[in-house]
């Protein structure tokens, strides 16, 4: 069953910010690539499995272009943007031992090929990595700022344990779970470009706003993509979330739109785990009956809408256009 919704942008695209940072990025994949090396043959295997894996880096490539955006003219945005993407890289594999994930980016997950016992340990051994680069840029307080992101995605990944396969978790409470495991490192990979830059609090302020808002709409889009989406673009299978009793929003909204009936039949499904071959059509059903997944839409929107208003901070540039048009990028995943 296909989900319609009603917003477009038309060219929404990234590659105006790939070519802008590419030469940097070119940097970065070299960085990556060398700090990948270890003697321990399985280390570089399953780290360079998931970062060659056709990601779309856009986290370092937020930190290279904030970094622009801020008039920085030093060498320490490569190795905070390596450090960024194997902070991602290491959420992804740990992430996929909790949920016992088969699929990611269209591959095998590195669970599947090495255990989850390596993919642990190789996503420790990353950010152990990241945090070296960070100490050799020698800013403390971008230190700082991607430590506490560490932290608080760790309690992120631990609050959506406690919510998993409850139903009466609220919008508030979930907000707060994707503001800590998904959005915080947005936010994050933005701040410290004008933090390494020394610009004023203001502009620093201004770019964790736009990476925290991107943040949180990027991952409202992916909830509503597990219920509509192709797997080829999503790089794991529709329906996963929902069959791994994951509460997102539009599951929120329906739960919470539902009648008796149909409440019953999502405790039956995500708390319970009894889910027929059927359900998932029923589910996707009850969520364009409530417009669940065209609300939640609204609400990716109205989060990227904020990230656009904390750039009008910024004189206009080809840089803050193609930022611009990362956000509605993001939103026209939808399609």
């Amino acid at each position: 069953m296909a989900v319609i919704v009603p917003f477009e942008t038309p060219g929404a695209s990234i590659e105006e910010l790939v070519a802008l940072v590419a030469g940097d990025m070119e940097r970065v994949n070299a960085t990556i690539l060398s700090r990948t090396g270890s003697d321990v043959t399985m280390i570089p295997e399953v780290a360079n499995h998931l970062i060659s894996s056709g990601g779309k880096r856009l986290r370092p490539m937020l930190t290279l272009a904030m970094a622009n955006l801020a008039g920085y003219t030093g060498d320490g945005h490569i190795k905070l943007a390596a450090s960024v993407e194997f902070m991602h890289t290491a959420t992804l594999l740990h992430d996929d031992v909790v949920d016992e994930s088969e699929m990611r980016r269209g591959k095998l997950s590195a669970r599947m090929l090495w255990g989850n016992e390596a993919s642990v340990l190789v996503g420790d051994f990353l950010l152990g990595q990241a945090f070296r680069m960070m100490v050799e840029v020698g800013s403390l307080r971008a230190l700082d700022i991607l430590s506490a992101a560490a932290a608080t995605i760790a309690e992120g990944e631990v609050m959506q344990l406690a919510a998993a396969k409850n139903t009466a978790t609220t919008e508030d409470e979930y907000l707060a779970v994707i503001r800590g495991k998904t959005a915080e490192l947005f936010a994050a990979a933005c701040e410290v470009g004008p933090v390494i830059a020394n610009r004023p609090k203001a502009e620093q302020t201004a770019c964790r706003s736009v990476g925290m808002n991107l943040g949180i709409a990027f991952q409202l889009v992916d909830d509503v993509l597990d219920y509509g989406g192709k797997s080829a673009k999503l790089g794991k299978n529709t329906g996963d979330d929902f069959r791994e009793g994951k509460i997102t929003l539009p599951v929120v909204l329906a739960f919470r739109r539902g009648n008796d009936t149909e409440r019953a039949f999502w405790i039956k499904a995500l708390e319970r785990g009894e889910i027929a071959d059927t359900d998932l059509d029923h589910a996707i059903g009850l969520m364009n009956k409530h417009r669940a997944l065209e609300d939640t839409i609204s609400r990716a929107h109205h989060y990227g809408a904020m990230a656009v208003d904390a750039l009008a901070l910024f004189p206009s540039s080809p840089m803050k256009s193609a930022l611009e048009q990362v956000v509605a990028f993001c939103l026209a995943r939808s399609h």
